[in-house]
């Protein structure tokens, strides 16, 4: 009887396999690619413990003929958040910490938007699902393209304001991951980069990976953003040194295979017990929970819940679960899905800045589980390409442009130094009779100012910067006229500048 059973699941096994046509699947990647003018990108698919799939597509930078091919690094960004998890499982399983210990035992300075009570009462599992109280993306600001520490991030991060209360909500925070980084410094005595390297990337065979830009080597991708009117440009590698646990991790598809596989075998491989599989089962389970809206029910039928564990987000599809994450990064865009029952895993990575990566892995879990099997990219490229918002954004602001104003303020008036408690100071200066910003610790946020209208100028950054590109700052004044502080407006959906309000202080 046994025997038997066996025959059948094994007959079950070929004829699912016999039904997925890798050829086809390589040349819809292909397709999709050109279809969404993404210069190059990298796929890996790993099944039942072997890569199926592991290949490069298009070019590593517009213009030039060099290849993509397995090798080729991107930028991960926020797939790196799933290894400071595994980082954090890892020190609990050797019981060097609890996930129930509050952060201060480790870091003593953390704090949360003024509020000692919820400082003191914050867990490391509060670090890991954004629960903690703080808006999604909040704070970004504090340490984009900054030179500050991560001590100096988290100690500025007290200022960043509170969105809903303490594990009433979702709230996706860079800044905790940041955070929990320290942690295991704080534990381990050295850099988080150096732990996830020993217990994770080199006994994995990860050999290219990187968590800095300072370590790249020749086979690499060179970012690409889309522009409001010169359409896709060549971007710069920017540095996320001081925020690298919250997004640094620079790898390729064969090595991200390496680490997918190690996952979906409940934390063993090659003999090796990475992750013990109760600490593996703690990061794939819901600890903040999603509603699922009537339109996502419409473009993912087949979902009944959808959540975020501890570095990964989490849902059913179609009686599977699905473990996933994605990562923007200044030029680049990437996805993990895996699907454990089916031991099935997906990564993509692209340089550019366009939606390509989850339609792909979608249509790629599909196939295998041989359910919902439509276009994905085309459905997804024509919902891209109907709305562009950033670009409405700037249009309504350049629409209420008043124009044949002056401003009411002397020049002389505005030049001093500002200070925001939650990101430091903001230097306003003049340069050959002209109006210049500069901001404390990122110099590469430097900027000229030109006047707009009234009291507002506009803000030409001396870098090209991937979240944003038009922006405007107002000073603002007493009943007197005399300037009091700034007020900032940047268009983005990230690298929130109105969160700053600094005020004059020379």
């Amino acid at each position: 009887m046994k025997k038997l059973l066996s025959l059948l699941l094994l007959i079950l096994y070929i004829s699912t396999q016999a039904q997925v046509d890798v050829k086809a699947i390589d040349k819809y990647i292909e397709q999709a690619r050109k279809d969404w003018n993404v210069p190059g990108m990298s796929v890996g698919i790993v099944k039942d413990g072997e890569v199926i799939l592991s290949k490069g597509y298009g070019v590593k930078a517009l213009g030039k003929n060099d290849k993509v091919d397995d090798n080729t690094l991107f930028a991960i960004a926020s797939n790196s958040k799933a290894f400071v998890a595994s980082c954090i499982a890892k020190l609990v399983e050797e019981g060097k910490l609890s996930w129930k210990d509050k952060v201060r035992d480790y870091l003593p300075y953390f704090t949360l938007y003024g509020d000692e009570y919820i400082s003191a009462m914050v867990t490391i599992e509060d670090l890991l699902c954004h629960r903690v109280g703080l808006g999604t993306f909040s704070g970004d600001v504090i340490w984009y393209k900054s030179e500050k520490t991560a001590e100096e991030i988290i100690k500025r991060a007290a200022h960043v304001p509170k969105a809903f209360e303490f594990r009433d909500g979702y709230g996706y925070s860079n800044l905790m991951f940041i955070t929990a980084g320290e942690v295991i410094r704080t534990i381990t005595g050295e850099p988080w980069e150096n732990y996830v390297k020993k217990n994770f990337m080199e006994p994995l065979g990860m050999s290219n990976t990187v968590i800095s830009v300072k370590d790249l080597n020749d086979n690499v991708a060179t970012p690409h953003k889309p522009t409001l009117d010169r359409g896709t440009e060549v971007s710069e590698w920017a540095s996320w040194d001081a925020s690298s646990a919250a997004g640094g991790i620079i790898s390729s598809s064969t090595d991200m295979t390496k680490w997918m596989m190690m996952n979906l075998n409940g934390g063993l491989w090659e003999g090796k017990q990475y992750i013990d599989k109760e600490q593996q089962n703690l990061l794939w389970t819901p600890h903040t929970n999603f509603v699922i809206s009537e339109r996502s029910k419409e473009s993912l039928p087949g979902v009944h819940f959808r959540g975020y564990g501890l570095g990964w987000s989490l849902m059913d599809y179609h009686g599977n679960l699905v473990v996933s994450h994605s990562g923007g990064y200044d030029g680049m865009y990437s996805r993990v899905v895996m699907v454990p029952d089916q031991k099935l895993g997906i990564v993509v990575l692209t340089n550019s800045m366009e939606g390509i990566s989850s339609p792909l892995a979608m249509y790629i879990v599909n196939q295998y589980i041989q359910r919902d099997m439509r276009d994905w990219s085309a459905e997804y490229l024509g919902r891209a390409r109907s709305s562009n918002s950033h670009k409405e954004d700037v249009e309504r602001r350049r629409v209420a442009r008043v124009m044949d104003t002056n401003p009411t303020i002397a020049q002389e008036e505005m030049i001093g130094k500002y200070n925001d408690p939650m990101y430091g100071d903001i230097t306003i200066s003049e340069n050959d009779g002209n109006l210049r910003i500069e901001f404390q610790d990122a110099p590469g946020l430097g900027a000229s100012l030109a006047h707009w209208h009234y009291d507002t100028y506009e803000i030409t950054w001396d870098e090209e910067h991937a979240w944003f590109d038009f922006g405007t700052v107002s000073f603002e004044t007493d009943n007197n006229l005399k300037v009091e502080g700034l007020e900032f407006d940047v268009p983005n959906g990230d690298i929130f500048f109105h969160e700053l309000r600094p005020k004059r202080v020379d």
